[in-house]
């Protein structure tokens, strides 16, 4: 059994992370404001015993008691219209959550992984997009908050790595979609289900 703690397990992509590694024999921390997920998503979760929620805003320094085997970062709205809506705690969010989630990671000695974006791409000027494609962000448009913040997001991992030697992994997601996903959230796939509903 590992100890797994998961940033924005309320929300979309977090509430199945959590139930899978959950139903796997892990023990598994639930961390999440709720500005986006919610409770709803994990109710099944809570007669687990293995299961801890902690209702938490990671845009502050965290301590938490228990040894820490791994962390899956995903703490961010990622809907355009909701990190739109408050770009500066979009960007809290991914600079100050991040960094306060990877002290953690270096004090537990905890590997941990965040979920970027296909947004660090920005506009990209060739396509599909390779590892090595560095982007073509535009750092002061309306989704800069969001991409701009994954891109120091993921800086922050690697300097923690080269630093402290941090066990890191980075993924950049494309458009998931899947049950309870918030259906009007902006994205592309549920923007195409919604206009088929509408005809």
């Amino acid at each position: 059994m590992k100890t797994i703690l998961i940033t924005g397990g309320t929300g979309f992509i977090g509430n199945h992370l959590c139930r899978s590694l959950l139903n796997k024999g892990n023990r598994i921390i639930c961390v999440d404001n709720n500005s986006t997920g919610y409770l709803s998503n994990i109710s099944d979760c809570f007669d687990n015993p293995n299961f801890t929620f902690i209702d938490y805003d990671i845009t502050l320094p965290i301590k938490v008691a228990e040894t820490i085997d791994m962390i899956f970062h995903l703490a961010c709205p990622a809907s355009p219209p909701v990190y739109q809506k408050n770009p500066i705690k979009t960007l809290d969010t991914c600079f100050l959550g991040t960094k306060n989630i990877l002290e953690l990671a270096k004090n537990k000695n905890a590997r941990i992984l965040l979920t970027s974006t296909s947004e660090v791409y920005g506009d990209p000027t060739i396509s599909p997009q390779n590892e090595e494609y560095r982007g073509n962000v535009n750092p002061i448009g309306i989704r800069a908050c969001y991409d701009e913040g994954k891109r120091i997001a993921e800086t922050l991992m690697f300097e923690y790595h080269r630093l402290y030697n941090v066990d890191i992994r980075v993924v950049r997601i494309f458009n998931t979609y899947g049950p309870n996903m918030d259906p009007n959230d902006g994205r592309v796939v549920s923007n195409f289900i919604n206009q088929c509903i509408r005809n």
